[in-house]
């Protein structure tokens, strides 16, 4: 045992050459993972792909009507057709009032969700009556479509904003909520027995501890918020309609219909779809992989 220990000891280096050696290892390993990856390779694997997509479904839409497989414009419009509505919506000066109006609401309606969303979950999560007695409902709302809530809502408080800002929070709060109860049942209790060592109690435990170690499932959470916000707020728009509301996407997809241009509709569609991915894009998913990289856990192809 003696010449083993002998033996360890002189390979790893009276004078600690041997940690050194190991510690430069490991900084070495950890300096390549941090390196910044190519543009070429970023290009090839993120930008690429959906530029790929893209020129596929746009291929297969033209095809479609090229080939005589859909001939009726009034069913399915070319790109083309697209591309008209937008320049006309441009030159009218409509197009940006329609996407600010829908941005501007599902933004500051998720603001307020998130406000009230936050401490509700916090709520439900660490305190066992509160649970048992909302919890089961906040997962009905949360199955519940948010449409269902546009009709009350009108008859309630009339057709203006508050309309839209109450059934975004109706759709939104629950899954922020829920995302935070999921994400603290899931604190390893190790993590809150060391608080309690350490004095993190109260207000002080649940921002240093409990928060930080759920936030995974809060930020899923958020993106499933954003969602039901979104989705929320383009079913109120569609149905609640009044000139004191301003415009919105929602708007252009119903006035589209009504004038039976299918050209605006798909246009409609189109934006919506975009702003969504957007959001996600330029705010949620770097959030997510923040959360990920502080933990380790971000894996790079």
């Amino acid at each position: 045992m003696a010449s083993t220990d002998t033996k360890t000891t002189k390979a790893v280096g009276e004078d600690g050459s041997g940690l050194a050696g190991i510690e430069a290892g490991l900084d070495a390993l950890e300096t390549s993972a941090k390196a910044r990856a190519p543009f070429s390779q970023t290009f090839k694997s993120k930008i690429l792909p959906p530029i790929v997509a893209v020129v596929v479904v746009l291929v297969i839409w033209q095809g479609l009507i090229s080939l005589n497989i859909v001939s009726n414009p009034s069913k399915l419009p070319s790109p083309a057709d697209v591309w008209a509505e937008i320049e006309d919506q441009w030159l009218k000066g409509t197009l940006f009032s329609y996407i600010w109006g829908s941005v501007s609401r599902g933004l500051l309606g998720f603001l307020l969700a998130l406000a009230i969303g936050t401490p509700l979950g916090l709520l439900v999560a660490r305190v066992k009556f509160v649970r048992a007695a909302i919890g089961p409902i906040l997962s009905g709302l949360q199955s519940l479509p948010s449409v269902a809530w546009v009709p009350p809502a009108v008859i309630w408080l009339g057709l203006d904003n508050s309309v839209m800002f109450t059934v975004i929070l109706l759709g939104a709060v629950p899954s922020i909520a829920n995302g935070l109860v999921s994400g603290v049942d899931q604190v390893p209790p190790l993590f809150l027995r060391a608080g309690r060592t350490l004095g993190a109690t109260g207000l002080r435990g649940t921002w240093h501890i409990v928060m930080p170690a759920a936030l995974p499932g809060y930020v899923a959470g958020l993106k499933q918020g954003w969602a039901f916000s979104w989705r929320s707020l383009m079913a109120a728009e569609i149905i609640a309609q009044s000139p004191d509301m301003g415009m919105g996407l929602g708007q252009m997809l119903e006035v589209g219909r009504t004038n039976s241009s299918m050209s605006m509709v798909f246009l409609a569609i189109l934006l919506i779809l975009f702003v969504g991915i957007a959001i996600d894009l330029l705010i949620f998913s770097p959030v997510e992989r923040w959360v990920l990289r502080s933990r380790g856990l971000l894996v790079k192809s």
